[in-house]
């Protein structure tokens, strides 16, 4: 295993969100993790499609360059990580 993706391989041994939240609060500083939880939100916002970016930045505090960086990847870039776990969790909720 490459280091790379040892800590990918990290999270896909998480099993609950607890699992999760400790590991990323050992990984990451507050800060980080308060950023990963914004950009999140955001994407969520964005998904559903009723709110402005201005709008999400009233809600969140988020900077419009971080609210455009997010739907720049939810909407545009190859990887489709957000869209690929929104569409799990729709699944998940049916």
């Amino acid at each position: 295993m490459d280091e790379q993706s040892t800590v990918y391989e990290a999270f896909l041994m998480l099993e609950t969100v607890d699992e999760c939240k400790n590991f990323l609060a050992d990984l990451c500083t507050p800060q980080e993790n308060e950023a990963l939880r914004e950009r999140w939100k955001i994407c969520q916002l964005l998904d559903e499609g009723k709110y402005s970016y201005r709008e999400i930045h009233a809600l969140t505090g988020a900077s419009l360059t971080t609210i455009s960086r997010v739907g720049r990847f939810l909407n545009m870039e190859a990887y489709q990580g957000y869209r690929s776990v929104l569409k799990k969790l729709k699944e998940k909720e049916k």
